[in-house]
């Protein structure tokens, strides 16, 4: 019963950052370390975060992600992604599940990302959505899409911009509710060999603009060191990667202000 009033109680309070931001948000042990950047990362993860770096994929692979946010086992998101590297770019999947089994939401996505020339790429994602609420709420599945581009201004620079649901797909008739529309704009910069700053914009038309920033140190060839913030809510993330060939190991922990720590893992391998 207790367990059952604290969910609820933080549920009440996360509502908006949970449906607006989790399931369709930046994931990877690399992104949650540097503050949650993601739209300008050329890795793995682009996958998800944006799918326009899929056109230039390394190669094939699959990877795991999980966050457990605020040390609380039900409000943890699991991610399970691939990709199928081609000639011009690559195809990507992504299925996640957030929630417990009173509530929870699921999202698939097929994504495809393909190089125009040396230095830009274009992706898009096409998504299932799936909501569940238990004690006869019931259930919603919807379809949307996200778009990305991307594009290496220079060696050291890499700008990314990602869209996500921009067709505003309707939750309910009631009110007129709908998923929000999702923007990002990042910017990658490597300093120097052995070090990359990121910045990057989120705003969904009806919250506060979200700001976050991130450093990453290749402390060896097979260790990175990463710290990163980011606002509304303000949160302090760090974390270390292990990178073994085509195996990457990526820890991350994130700290909220008001809530508590959100341990992240994530591991990926390509072929």
């Amino acid at each position: 019963m207790l367990k059952q009033i604290l969910f609820t109680f933080f549920f009440s309070l996360l509502t908006n950052f949970v449906i607006g931001q989790i399931i369709s948000g930046n994931v990877g042990g690399r992104s949650a370390a540097m503050g949650g950047v993601g739209a300008a990362n050329n890795d793995f993860w682009s996958v998800n975060n944006n799918q326009a770096g899929l056109g230039f994929a390394e190669g094939s692979g699959v990877g795991f992600y999980y966050d457990n946010h605020f040390l609380i086992k039900e409000l943890s998101l699991n991610q399970l992604s691939a990709v199928f590297k081609t000639k011009r770019g690559g195809f990507g999947l992504n299925v996640s599940y957030f929630g417990y089994g009173q509530y929870n939401e699921k999202k698939i996505g097929l994504a495809y990302g393909m190089k125009l020339g040396k230095r830009f790429a274009l992706g898009v994602q096409m998504d299932y959505l799936h909501t569940f609420i238990a004690e006869n709420y019931g259930s919603k599945s919807m379809f949307t899409f996200e778009i990305g581009l991307m594009t290496k201004i220079t060696d050291e620079l890499t700008l990314g911009a990602h869209v996500y649901n921009p067709i505003r797909t309707q939750i309910s008739e009631y009110n007129d509710e709908r998923l929000p529309t999702l923007l990002k704009l990042g910017l990658n910069w490597d300093l120097a060999k052995d070090f990359t700053a990121a910045i990057e914009a989120e705003s969904d038309m009806n919250n506060p603009l979200i700001l976050r920033a991130g450093l990453e140190y290749n402390i060896m060839d097979l260790m990175y060191a990463r710290i990163g913030v980011s606002n509304n809510p303000n949160v302090f993330s760090f974390g270390v990667g292990l990178y073994l060939g085509g195996f990457k190991l990526d820890f991350a922990s994130s700290m909220h202000q008001v809530l508590g720590y959100s341990p992240q893992i994530s591991a990926s391998y390509l072929f």
